[in-house]
């Protein structure tokens, strides 16, 4: 409390009795080697409480809200950096040169940095989270109805101009929901196997089908229909494993029978290298017919235990 007191104290300007926001920098926020450790340790102290008790059996439920909570924290602060930025562009658009304007601007101005900060700081401790979540339960983490953007963006500079830093938070807004790249439609359905071996002999398929596909698209931006129960599922803990960025489809439930014939136009607007399949549905089915029509290559990994279905058919021969 004294250190607060005597920061808000050092930032009177005492000739005008105001109390001037202090421009925001990384070094004001937790540093990343104290973040991870901090959040391993009370994973792993949360863990061991719940080992072999009754709540063991909710541990990954647990895991999930764990990681969540940086996850709303970071979309409040994006809430409040848009809100920011819409008084910004509002004091642009009636700007009159007065001083009392130009002052009105360069505050909202730090306000937003000073969200925008914040929200950074939160989402990289999310992604902290997520990586032990990926790490003790073997899937990646995913937010049950939002996105899990993760701006990459240097915080904006401090002495900004009020055009410059619209357009700034326009073009990181815009990276983490469209990730430079090459987009790669991954799709398949959800599958049974009779015994552990079989799936794991297909989840390594996966994994190794997008190894080599990664090979030749060095820039790859998987994209997917994000379903957590599926093969979808496996693609996306890859993901994250090779620091590969994602794209999420998620079916809108309001078209009804049309919704996966529609996410299918979705995905393949993006205009893919590859599309890789994997035992599916109709809709599927039709995702790849499409693809091919529009001469778009598919890896067919329809066949027993997510093989090629040609090698398989030559196996049998």
């Amino acid at each position: 409390m004294h250190s607060s007191f005597s920061d808000q104290l050092a930032g009177l300007d005492l000739s005008g009795f105001s109390i001037g926001p202090a421009p925001v920098s990384t070094n004001d926020f937790p540093v990343h080697d104290a973040v991870v450790q901090t959040l391993e340790a009370v994973w792993s102290d949360l863990f061991a409480m719940v080992s072999g008790t009754a709540l063991e059996a909710d541990a990954e439920d647990l895991g999930w809200a764990f990681v969540n909570i940086f996850h709303r924290s970071a979309t409040r602060k994006s809430t409040a950096v848009d809100r920011a930025t819409d008084e910004v562009r509002a004091l642009l658009a009636t700007a009159d040169g007065s001083e009392i304007h130009t002052h009105e601007l360069e505050t909202q101005v730090e306000r937003a940095q000073c969200a925008e900060g914040a929200m950074i700081a939160l989402e990289e401790m999310r992604e902290v989270a997520a990586a032990l979540y990926l790490n003790e339960f073997g899937s990646s983490w995913k937010p049950v109805s939002s996105s899990r953007f993760n701006h990459s963006a240097m915080l904006t500079s401090a002495l900004v101009e009020g055009r410059e830093f619209v357009r700034a938070r326009s073009e990181a807004k815009r990276r983490a929901a469209m990730p430079e790249g090459t987009p790669v439609i991954f799709a398949g359905g959800r599958t049974r196997h009779p015994n552990e071996q079989d799936a794991l002999t297909f989840a390594n398929n996966v994994w190794a089908t997008l190894d080599k596909v990664h090979d030749r698209v060095p820039d790859m931006v998987l994209v997917h229909g994000g379903d957590t129960k599926g093969v979808d599922r496996l693609a996306s803990s890859w993901a994250e494993r090779r620091n590969i960025p994602q794209i999420s489809f998620s079916l809108d439930t309001r078209l009804g029978a049309r919704a996966g014939f529609k996410r299918n136009e979705r995905m393949l607007s993006l205009d893919p290298r590859y599309v890789v399949a994997f035992p599916g549905n109709g809709v599927l089915e039709r995702l790849v017919i499409e693809a091919k029509s529009r001469r778009i290559t598919v890896v067919d990994r329809r066949g027993p235990l997510g093989t090629s279905p040609k090698r398989a058919a030559q196996d049998t021969d």
